[in-house]
Parts: C-alpha cells; sequence; structure tokens
C-alpha cells in the first residue's frame, strides 16, 4: 500500500472539480478497489508521498498551505506528486516531484512527468450496448470521424485571437500555463482529413462539424450527437485523432476504449507509460517529416497486418484501455511502477 498525505482541509465540497483525480476517487469517490492499493494518513512521518490536493495554478495561490506542504516535504525527504490541469497544463521545477497532466511536448517534458489519459466513461455501458466485437479485415481501411473540423479565413482568425487571448493572460500571469505555439486545430484537422478522403485507397467515413459537438445545447441534442460520433467509431476499423487546443488526443482514448485502432498524427506527444507500451504496436503513429505520404502509411500499417494481427489488435486495444488506460486500472498501473522503482 501507498500511503498519501496531503492538506485535508481543500479535501471539500468546494475544491471538488480541481482535486488531483486520485484524491477525488479515495475520498469524495471512496472506490474501494483503489482503497486497497492507497490510503490517506493523517501524519507526514507515515507518509510515503505528499500530494498537493487541487491543480497547482490553484494550490500555489493559497501561499501558507503550499509553502508548509513544500517545507514538509524537504524536511522529511518525501516524493511530491502534482497534478497541472487543463489543456495546455503547467512545468514546474520542484525537486523530487512528480508532476502528472493531460499532455505537454515529450521532447520538453521531463521524466518525472506522468501523462494522464483522458478519462472516459466506457462507451459500451451506454453508447454501444452491443458489446464489444472486432471488425473483419478489408482490403481498404475503413477510416472514421465525427468532429469538429472547419477550415477558411474566419475560423483562422477566430482561432487566432483565442490564441492572442491565451498569450496575454499567461503574459498577465493570469493565467498559469506553458506556453505553446499558435496551432489552429480544427484546421488543421480539416486540411488533412481531406487529404485522406481523396485518396481512393481509403474508406474514409468522415463527418465534419463546424463547432464542438455540432453545437448541441440541450441533453437531446448532446446524446444524438455522442451516439453518432460512436457509432462511427464503432463501424470503422481507425479512427483518425489529431490534438486539440492542448497537445493531446481525447478522441484517442475513446478509440482505444472502443477497440479500434487510433490513427495519430505525431505532434511530438507524450503518451501515458511510453516506457513499458510499445504504442506503434497500437497505432498508427503518423510522421509528417516522413518521406512517405500520411495515406501511404496508413496503408502499409493496414497491409502489413493479416487477418488474425488485425484482428487481435483490436482486441488488443480494448483490453490495453481496460487494464491500464481506464481511471481506476491507470493508478492501479501508477501504484506498481512506484513499486517496482522502489521509489516508495
Amino acid at each position: 500500500m501507498i500511503k498519501l498525505y496531503t492538506d485535508q482541509s481543500f479535501l471539500t465540497e468546494t475544491y471538488r472539480r480541481q482535486v488531483f483525480p486520485l484524491l477525488f476517487d479515495l475520498v469524495y469517490k471512496k472506490n474501494e478497489d483503489l482503497l486497497l492499493f492507497y490510503k490517506i494518513v493523517d501524519k507526514v512521518e507515515d507518509a510515503d508521498i505528499i500530494v498537493f490536493p487541487i491543480d497547482y495554478s490553484q494550490f500555489i495561490k493559497h501561499k501558507e498551505a503550499f509553502h508548509s506542504l513544500l517545507q514538509l516535504a524537504k524536511t522529511n525527504n518525501k516524493t511530491i506528486w502534482i497534478y497541472t490541469a487543463g489543456d495546455y497544463g503547467f512545468t514546474n521545477y520542484i525537486s523530487n516531484s512528480h508532476t502528472f497532466r493531460l499532455g505537454g511536448f515529450n521532447s520538453k517534458l521531463s521524466d518525472a512527468t506522468f501523462v494522464i489519459p483522458s478519462f472516459i466513461n466506457d462507451p459500451y455501458l451506454e453508447q454501444l450496448p452491443q458489446g464489444f466485437s472486432t471488425l473483419k479485415k478489408e482490403k481498404q481501411p475503413s477510416i472514421g470521424f465525427v468532429g469538429h473540423a472547419k477550415s477558411g479565413a474566419p475560423k483562422y482568425v477566430k482561432e487566432y485571437v483565442n490564441h492572442l487571448k491565451y498569450s496575454i493572460k499567461r503574459a498577465l500571469k493570469k493565467l498559469l500555463a506553458d506556453r505553446q505555439t499558435f496551432y489552429p486545430s480544427s484546421i488543421k484537422r480539416s486540411h488533412y482529413l481531406l487529404k485522406l478522403s481523396d485518396n481512393k485507397d481509403l474508406n474514409t467515413q468522415f463527418i465534419f462539424r463546424d463547432s464542438y459537438r455540432a453545437g448541441a445545447i440541450t441533453k437531446e441534442q448532446q446524446q444524438t450527437s455522442t451516439q453518432l460520433f460512436y457509432d462511427n467509431m464503432f463501424n470503422t476499423a481507425y479512427n483518425f485523432c489529431i490534438r486539440g487546443v492542448g497537445n493531446f488526443s481525447v478522441r484517442f482514448y475513446e478509440t482505444l476504449a472502443v477497440g479500434r485502432i487510433p490513427i495519430l498524427l505525431n505532434t511530438d506527444c507524450r503518451l501515458p507509460f511510453s516506457d513499458s507500451i510499445n504504442w506503434k504496436k497500437h497505432c498508427v503513429m503518423l510522421d509528417e517529416n516522413s518521406e512517405m505520404s500520411l495515406e501511404q502509411q496508413i496503408i502499409d500499417f493496414h497491409n502489413n497486418l493479416n487477418e488474425n494481427e488485425f484482428e487481435s489488435l483490436q482486441k488488443s486495444n480494448r483490453d490495453l484501455w481496460l487494464n491500464h488506460l481506464k481511471r481506476e486500472s491507470y493508478f492501479k498501473e501508477i501504484y506498481n511502477q512506484f513499486k517496482s522503482k522502489s521509489d516508495v
């Protein structure tokens, strides 16, 4: 068992949306399985790890509590776990700490950074009640996509204005986040999808949206939009994934959860457990700098799989999500990694 010490005064309804995800499971949800692996203790001397209770960008505003935990970690020589939320995340340089974040740029992240998957509900519990099954291999790779993908000058201006707002907030220290260059994600997405759809050797089944979730407002509209999204994903072997505002893709994890094969445009991404999972065996990792076209990279990946391997990969991806990337499974794997490395 890993024993955690934190400032429990932050584990209240006031900070519910900001809390470190593991603490949320232990305190708010009282996840019985995870409580077999982790325990919150009242004395720092009994702890293996000190956890900053809420998102770093918010916790640092509480100067007394922040410096108190920092000093306790230093005095007692304890490892610190830090959660940095949001699309961008923030790189800190606190010694003897590990940061948990959704994304970032692999070339800039330290070995002490753990990428958190986008935690989603199992789509087979609601949207796909028919249950998991594999697709047979066809000559042409079937590629699905339902989502926000729009090009044109007005869209470019809108995304650039949003980027400027982020940059100004960051410069004025109203937003604690890593610096990022301008990346018009919906325009990029539209560009790549159109390239793929023009290739006659690919069976593309794309539905373009002008806005996120087709602008759904009511609960019924959201349910319809979500159902169409997952039906498209279930009925195609591959799904095209590319980063959004932050350098990560929620769709990537949704594809794995459905048991299909992500096609990920590599934008210097870091994926979870990249030191133990060979991600190139689970997805098509597109290299924009390759001499080979993106379309041909997909075709070659598909052609290199025989019928059995093709179906086995779908099952393997579903199992990967269930056993390593689902919320509860992820923190069990974190437990295993810290225990095996004798960090605690």
